[in-house]
Formats: C-alpha cells, structure tokens, sequence
C-alpha cells in the first residue's frame, strides 16, 4: 500500500519552485498526495497539483526568463504596491482554465491573511484564482485584494506553513515542504549577462538583494519580513512534529527569479530525497528500539 500524505506547501516566492521537484520525488517514492495546503507560492504550486494541471504548469515555467518575466510585471503606480499581479494569472488562465476548489481532485486550501481584523482567511471553495492571487499578495510588492468588507495580503504573513489547514486522516504522513530552512550562506550575486535586460536587473535587485547591509526600502522591508516569517515557520514545524521535512534553504534565490526553475526544482528533488531517507532511516531505527 502506498503511504498517503497530507501535504504543506510553504511561501517563499520563487523558491516554490521547489515545491514542484518535492512533489515529482514523493510521488516517484511510492506516497499518495491525499490532500494539500499553501500559502501564497505554496497555494498556486498546492493549488494546481490539485487541479492536476502540475505537469502543464511545469512546462509553462521551463519557457520563462528574465525578458519574459519582465513582461508578466503589471506596474500598478500605486502607494499599495508595485505590481497589480494580474498579468501572470491571466496568463496562467489561458492554458489551465479556472475552477472551484471543491471540484479539484484532492482537497485544498489557500491561506490568505485578513489585515483588518488580523487573522486568517481559509479558502477551501470558490475561485482557484482569486483565492491565490489573494494568497500571494505581498505587501508593498503586490497591491491587496478587497474582500468583502476586509483588504487581504500573502498568507505568509500570519501563517507561512498552514500546517493546521491540512485536512489529515488518521493515517496520512504530516509532509511538509519549508522554503524557510538554514541558510547556505552563498553569494546570490548574479554576473551581468550583457544580453540580458538591464531593467530587469535592477528591479529584481530593487525587491531582493539578499543583503541585509543593503539599506535600500524594499531590501530592509523584505528581510524584516523573511526574519519574522522564518520564525513563525520554524514555530509551526515545532509544534505540529511534521513525519517528514523538507527544508529549502531560505537564500535559495530572490522573490522573482523563476527563470533558476531548473536549479530549483533540481533543489527541491534533492532535499525530498534527503528527507524520505532521513524518514526511513529513522523508522528503522524506532523498531530496532522496540
């Protein structure tokens, strides 16, 4: 019998990449994905293997680079955000159309945060899209969604890892992938690429340097946000004692670098693998004790 797995999917903006490559190596490990929960990246990578549209979505991410990128970015001129975020689900809708979450072959939820009255919004019916796009609205990077009588930001503020919004049988494995693990410390400075777009560059470094000496507005105000989110999600994995971690290390690449998909998903392939052996390596371990 295949292990079933109720399955986590964290935010992180382009590291959820790795989502993808976790997700091909547990399924070629033999575990059955029996339901799924993310927050903002991890609600659309969660939300479209759900659908069953993961492999349509991959081949749609292995076309994308800067230049393309760059033209996915909806500029809102607005003391909100920077970019509306429309574009790139419009995009998205032209080869995997919309459906109600209900209707997904698993379960699903979608975690936003409420930023009026401060608490989280579950979406587990309704629009796939506009649960997502509410889901991964990072504050000063996207501009928020008005909902109902609230405005709502990136499920990643209160709830990064919405281990709690799972919905788990008695015998499905607790996995978890975690955009938000040790750092390696590495230099994410890219070499200029003289063919590549100069604007891009510059906006990409403007949302992520990766340097916390670097005192520019959107650098400081990211890696305050990533020091807080990294804790709540180290928190989350303490508390609920996942069977399975999949820990990516949160220096990976930048919000917007979904052009690395091969080096990310390759990421994520490596670290599920690790974790799977670290699973049954444990196990053998336990009985040997009994």
């Amino acid at each position: 019998m295949k292990n079933k797995v109720a399955l986590v999917l964290s935010s992180g903006g382009s590291k959820g990449l790795a989502h993808i490559g976790a997700i091909n190596v547990l399924e070629k490990n033999g575990f059955e994905i029996t339901s799924v929960s993310g927050s903002s990246i991890g609600s659309v990578i969660g939300g479209i293997y759900a659908m069953g549209e993961l492999p349509r979505y991959t081949e749609w991410v292995k076309t994308l680079n800067k230049k393309t990128i760059w033209g996915l970015m909806d500029f809102a001129f607005s003391t909100q955000g920077l970019l509306k975020g429309e574009n790139v689900f419009n995009k998205m809708k032209t080869f995997i159309p919309d459906r109600d979450i209900e209707e997904m072959n698993i379960p699903f939820s979608a975690i936003a945060t409420d930023l009026i009255n401060e608490k989280e919004v579950v979406f587990d019916k309704g629009s796939f899209y506009d649960a997502v796009r509410a889901s991964v609205a990072i504050p000063t990077v996207f501009t928020p969604v008005k909902y109902k009588d609230t405005i709502l930001v990136d499920g990643g503020v209160l709830n990064p890892l919405p281990i709690d919004h799972v919905k788990r049988s008695e015998d499905d494995l607790l996995v978890v992938v975690n955009l938000y693990g040790d750092k390696i410390k590495k230099d994410i400075k890219e070499k200029e690429n003289p063919k590549s777009v100069t604007l891009i560059n510059k906006f990409i470094k403007l949302i992520y340097s990766g340097d916390k000496r670097n005192s520019s507005y959107f650098s400081l105000l990211n890696e305050t946000t990533s020091t807080m989110i990294h804790r709540i999600a180290k928190l989350s994995i303490e508390k609920y004692q996942p069977d399975i971690v999949v820990n990516i290390p949160a220096d990976s690449a930048g919000t917007f670098a979904f052009y690395k998909y091969g080096e990310l998903i390759q990421l994520g392939e490596d670290a599920t693998n690790l974790a799977i052996n670290n699973y049954y390596f444990n196990q053998k371990k336990n009985d040997s004790r009994k």
